[in-house]
């Protein structure tokens, strides 16, 4: 009891002015120095973050993508070799996929034959143009010639005619001369005749009367004489006669051959016109341009179908290297789709590369945000995939039109049954470079998540 009570009295007696006075003046002190910091903090990290959300427009509905290139077959043939697999890094123009070219190899030898047989015949043909042009040219200058020498020929076949004709008039004189000289000597032979003989009827008389002594002997001598020259100038116009007529007969003989020779210079000129005209149809014959066209058409249309071959051939060799397919770009095998002996058709996907390099953001911005948005404008992303790493990149371009436009079913609002929904533009946006680092020390995947703030003010 008295030790109950002398606690009670000790309790009532101790001073409890610590409970009633509260804490202590310095720690009160700390706590406002604390608070007002923390209010000051807070103040500056607030205004930060309004200054940063009012120039910025942020949406976490954003992924990393890259520009994928599916991976096909031109041709339709069997599958002989895959030399790459899933997941597998790719250099371009490095062999993926090696298909049977047994075939092709086949088609590139007969189109290489066939194109060489026909360009041996087209080169044939273009030498036959060049031969016919040199046949027709030497042709038409010995045709010319042939022509000139025929025209040679008429002029002098002409000339000869006339030079016939003036002798047919010289021969013709000579023969109307042989004939009145013919003429004169015949009218001759009568009076001779009739000289001669009155000449021996006087011979006789005289003869007569000298042996009956009536007359002188000198008068018989002297008959005589008279009758000899009768006789002569008789003799002598006999012979002139035949004299005449072998004058005659020579005249007229050469006035036929003169006329001889002048039908047959007439007859010459026809022959020669005649062989002319063969000459000059043989010339226009020989150098019809037809022909040497001819030929230049069948040159061209061999040189066609070498051209005809010739895209063949290309053709064949293109499918030939369709055979061996590889990789267009640096990048990864993302997904492997063909088998080492399945037979593909042309154009099926065979695998599909993702891009190493290249990779950007498509950010899909709600319609209220992308007011302010600019091609260009800086952008702070932030990858999920590498917490606390700031990247920076720009904004490259911006959709012509909604996701909701590229929907197989998309939103018809004049049906009446219009709901309001804010719709999303998808921005790309490309990597420039990271705080304290490279970026390739940062493999981006297409699919990763992100968060992107364009700086719109």
């Amino acid at each position: 009891m008295e030790g109950t009570a002398g606690a009670g009295a000790r309790g009532k007696s101790e001073p409890v002015a610590d409970e009633k006075s509260g804490p202590n003046p310095i720690v009160r002190a700390a706590l406002i120095v604390a608070v007002i910091v923390a209010l000051l903090v807070a103040i500056v990290f607030g205004v930060r973050f309004l200054a940063y959300a009012t120039t910025h427009e942020t949406t976490d509905d954003a992924t990393i993508d890259a520009d994928e290139i599916q991976i096909t077959s031109k041709i339709s043939e069997r599958v002989d070799k895959i030399l790459v697999d899933t997941n597998q890094k790719v250099r371009a123009g490095e062999l993926l996929i090696a298909l049977d070219d047994t075939d092709e190899r086949a088609r590139y030898a007969q189109a290489d034959a066939a194109v060489r047989a026909q360009d041996a015949q087209a080169r044939a043909a273009q030498e036959n143009v060049s031969l016919t042009r040199d046949t027709q040219n030497a042709q038409n200058l010995q045709n010319t010639g042939t022509i000139d020498q025929y025209k040679a020929g008429i002029e002098s076949a002409s000339a000869t005619s006339q030079s016939s004709a003036q002798q047919i008039a010289v021969a013709q004189a000579g023969v109307d001369a042989a004939t009145a000289q013919l003429k004169a000597s015949q009218d001759a032979v009568p009076g001779a005749l009739e000289n001669l003989r009155k000449a021996e009827a006087d011979l006789r008389r005289t003869q007569s009367l000298v042996s009956t002594g009536d007359l002188a002997q000198s008068q018989l001598d002297a008959d005589r004489a008279a009758y000899e020259s009768a006789r002569s100038t008789y003799s002598q116009a006999e012979a002139n006669v035949g004299a005449s007529e072998a004058e005659l007969a020579q005249a007229q003989q050469k006035l036929e051959s003169q006329r001889f020779t002048a039908s047959s210079s007439a007859s010459q000129i026809g022959v020669q016109q005649a062989q002319l005209l063969t000459a000059q149809g043989k010339l226009q014959e020989s150098s019809a341009p037809s022909r040497v066209s001819a030929q230049q058409a069948q040159a061209d249309a061999a040189q066609a179908q070498v051209a005809s071959l010739l895209a063949q051939l290309k053709t064949s060799s293109d499918n030939l290297s369709y055979t061996k397919i590889y990789s267009p770009i640096n990048g990864y095998v993302g997904q492997k789709n063909v088998e080492i002996g399945q037979t593909v058709a042309a154009g099926e996907s065979l695998m599909t590369l993702i891009p190493s390099n290249d990779t950007y953001v498509t950010a899909n911005f709600k319609e209220t945000q992308i007011g302010h948005m600019r091609v260009g404008q800086e952008v702070d992303i932030s990858v999920d995939a590498y917490h606390g790493v700031n990247f920076k990149g720009h904004v490259e371009d911006l959709s012509p039109a909604s996701q909701n436009k590229f929907s197989l079913v998309p939103a018809q609002n004049a049906t009446g049954n219009f709901v309001k929904v804010t719709q999303r533009l998808p921005v790309r946006i490309l990597f420039d470079s990271v705080e304290n680092g490279n970026l390739a020390d940062y493999p981006l995947r297409p699919g990763m998540s992100v968060e992107t703030s364009v700086k719109v003010k």
